[in-house]
């Protein structure tokens, strides 16, 4: 159940209202009364005696919105004629489409744009190779690319609903970093089969984002693409958050004025987010790393609940060797940082971590542990949500992390340019503006791409990654 009526249980509600004195505070008597979030009040048709209104209500969730529709029912004098989910309104027929950037009017546009103009260009391509991505799309478009195992928090769920998130991302991709996307949900999860579609079809893209791939499947996808294609494959779930992660780390060492590698960070979660963030903290430097899973701490030697993605991770997170529970880890730790499952994290843990407690509870949407529990008992929270103070949001990495691997024709990625995109992000924020509750800049921070993919660009460039 969620927490607040939210923008994503929104309702209109157009209902046939007597028209007479007093409806309307009967009507906004039983939203506020039923605990809606009344919104806009349109008018729609005014008839003798009679007034059509649409009227806009946020729910918490689908319990909560019948509630608020049983709640007009009581009213004498109004008559519910439609009830309209704006969620599923906005997907009708999809979020995103296809447009022509050349207008086509008369005969002579046709000849350039098509035959026998088009011929021209495809003879020079041939010559050129890399002439691709001047004259197609190839220069901003990426591919996203899942298989519908691990989606959102909602899990194997397979391609076809997939689909909405998918087409969300390339909406995203747009939105913030101009960069065309196409989304491609895979009816297979076998590995050498993903590897062996992507890599045939990956011509017209410039990039692949990896999304919603279940670990431990997704690191294996993720390493064969990266040896077979000669452009930048990312998963998404991995690196962007691990990128933001970072990035907000950072920021959080500047508050302290301590040296991130110093700290001592437990992770909560051995899945593609929790690895991920884990190995790129390792490679910035960061030592003293334990993650937790179902079954516990991580160490080398563990029976239960191993395979080999796990040992490896195991061989190289916890140097003290310390076993037993997540409530075992966390004592005297710096950070903690959940990408797991809700509620996993009690206040007594939180007391058992070091002075200067901090907290990205991750999990979406609903976190490790409430931050109306937490925020009393650390110095700096976050969180993956919108509603509450420095949200962690993949949003802030990859639109232009791509964008300057696209600028530059990348022919790969690299561990330095995560670490770019991280000092990018984190350096938006101004010394004098960062503070315990401002550590992450806001996703709708148009600067943010802008600095990401020109740090981006220019570390591919030095480490002669760029064509």
């Amino acid at each position: 159940m969620g927490y607040v009526p939210s923008p994503s249980y929104s309702l209109i509600v157009r209902v046939e209202i007597e028209n007479r004195i007093g409806m309307f505070a009967k009507i906004a008597s039983a939203i506020s009364g039923a605990g809606g979030d009344l919104g806009s009040i349109d008018i729609v048709k005014v008839e003798k005696g009679k007034i059509i209104r649409d009227i806009t209500v946020n729910a918490r969730d689908a319990e909560h919105e019948k509630k608020i529709i049983k709640a007009l029912k009581n009213i004498e004098g109004i008559k519910i004629l439609r009830v309209m989910d704006r969620t599923f309104l906005v997907h009708e027929g999809g979020k995103i489409g296809i447009y022509n950037k050349v207008i086509v009017k008369v005969r002579e546009d046709l000849s350039r744009v098509y035959t026998p103009g088009v011929a021209r260009v495809c003879l020079d391509i041939n010559k050129n190779k890399e002439h691709v991505y001047r004259y197609t799309i190839k220069g901003n478009t990426v591919a996203v690319i899942t298989d519908g195992t691990a989606v959102l928090g909602l899990g194997n769920i397979g391609p076809d609903a997939a689909m909405p998130v998918m087409e969300g991302k390339c909406m995203l991709f747009k939105e913030f970093g101009g960069v065309d996307a196409f989304p491609i949900a895979l009816r297979t999860t076998d590995v050498d089969e993903i590897v062996s579609i992507v890599k045939k079809i990956s011509t017209p893209f410039g990039g692949i984002n990896l999304e919603d791939i279940a670990a431990p499947r997704c690191f294996e996808v993720e390493q064969k693409l990266r040896q077979e294609l000669d452009i930048p494959v990312i998963h998404d779930d991995q690196h962007g958050t691990a990128i933001v992660t970072l990035a907000a780390l950072i920021n959080v060492g500047r508050v302290f004025k301590r040296d991130i590698k110093e700290f001592k960070i437990v992770i909560a979660g051995s899945g593609a987010a929790g690895t991920a963030i884990a190995y790129m903290l390792l490679d910035y430097g960061v030592n003293d790393i334990i993650i937790c899973d179902r079954a516990g701490i991580l160490y080398e030697g563990r029976a239960d609940d191993m395979d080999p993605h796990k040992e490896e991770l195991a061989r190289k997170t916890n140097p003290r060797k310390i076993k037993g529970k997540l409530s075992d880890a966390i004592e005297g730790a710096d950070v903690f940082i959940g990408v797991s499952a809700p509620n996993i994290l009690k206040p007594e843990d939180i007391k058992k971590m070091a002075k200067d407690r901090v907290v990205f509870a991750l999990a979406n949407p609903d976190p490790e542990v409430a931050p109306e529990i937490a925020m009393p008992l650390v110095r700096i929270m976050a969180t993956g949500r919108s509603d509450y103070p420095n949200q962690i949001n993949n949003v802030l990495a990859f639109p232009g992390l791509f964008k300057g691997l696209l600028e530059v024709r990348a022919k790969g990625v690299d561990k330095e340019i995560f670490f770019a995109a991280a000092n990018a992000i984190a350096n938006i924020i101004k010394d004098e503006e960062l503070n315990e509750d401002y550590i992450i800049p806001s996703i709708f921070n148009k600067k943010v791409a802008q600095a990401v993919s020109h740090a981006v660009s220019e570390k591919a460039k030095k480490l002669k990654l760029a064509r």
